[in-house]
């Protein structure tokens, strides 16, 4: 099929062994935080040490009405606008803000602003899985099915923002052109294969670091404490916000949880820690009634990573 010559796709080879892919944590710091950045240790339960911060044990429902979002999420691009009630937050709230973005692991999750082909802007998510290549959701590169004459395909650019905190960039803004997904994607809009990468012109995962990923077996899903940090567009412009619950159920190539989201954090990181390192297993998605969704790292999803970042 005929594509932007700095875009691409591929096939999905079932070759191949799967193994962890290993986190970096980088040393280098921004030049505004000298050698103060120092490293966020998880709290031993497969949680983040994030102030504050409990994962709560049981939910009450409740009503919640979000805000209106600065950008739309790139979501709507391929989905149309979301239902009237929000659908992603479930009972009630409990995210909650992460400000000291200019360190590992925050530094890793990045702010995403899209510019489609006829230049309509959107906001999503996306993380630093390289040193030059960052992972994110296919319908965050490539747009399918908006209904709008020009806008279908791959996205003309993403400005990434690493640790970005509101108006404070800690990281700068990189424009990038160059972006991945898959057939599964790109000429089917198969949920099941809404995955899709970033490659950055310099290495400014050299600088912040990187997460791992991994394949895992659907008994240690289920016994996997998940973790998601994004943009969500419900909250104040550009600023990173974080939940963790377990795993609700696995599927081929999903996972589903009760961890909350909202429109914006399309491509965010879904990962878990063994022993202070962080490894993805999925690529948060969708929201749904009762629980949310991301892409499985399965096999050929792992090897697609694995060259997209070489």
């Amino acid at each position: 099929m005929p594509h932007d010559p700095h875009s691409a796709v591929t096939s999905e080879p079932e070759d191949g062994t799967p193994t962890l892919a290993v986190e970096q944590e980088a040393v280098l710091q921004p030049a505004s935080q000298g050698t103060e950045g120092e490293s966020q240790h998880s709290t031993g339960e497969g949680l983040e040490h994030v102030e504050g911060y409990r994962r709560p044990e049981h939910f009450a429902p409740e009503a919640w009405t979000a805000p209106t979002a600065t950008l739309p999420d790139i979501g709507e691009a391929s989905f149309g606008p979301p239902p009237p009630a929000p659908e992603t937050v479930h009972g009630p709230d409990d995210r909650v803000q992460i400000t000291n973005t200019s360190v590992y692991p925050w530094r890793v999750h990045c702010y995403l602003l899209i510019t489609a082909r006829d230049n309509a802007l959107y906001q999503g998510t996306g993380w630093l899985l390289g040193p030059h290549t960052l992972a994110t959701a296919g319908h965050c590169v490539y747009i399918k099915g908006s209904g709008v004459a020009g806008r279908d395909g791959w996205v003309k650019s993403i400005q990434v923002m690493p640790g970005r905190n509101g108006g404070s960039l800690p990281y700068g803004s990189i424009t990038c052109t160059s972006f991945r997904s898959v057939l599964g994607w790109t000429e089917n809009g198969d949920e099941n294969f809404d995955y899709g990468a970033i490659i950055t012109p310099n290495n400014i995962g050299s600088t912040v670091g990187w997460f791992g990923f991994g394949v895992y077996s659907d008994s240690d899903l289920l016994k996997t404490t998940g973790n998601i940090a994004g943009y969500p567009g419900d909250k104040p412009p550009g600023t990173l916000w974080y939940a963790a619950r377990g795993v609700d159920s696995v599927a081929a190539r999903k996972v589903y949880y009760d961890i909350d989201t909202a429109g914006g954090q399309s491509g965010s990181s879904v990962y878990r820690i063994d022993n202070n390192n962080r490894y993805g297993f999925a690529i948060h998605a969708y929201g749904g009634s009762r629980v949310n969704s991301g892409t499985r790292f399965t096999t050929p999803v792992y090897n697609n990573y694995v060259a997209w970042k070489a």
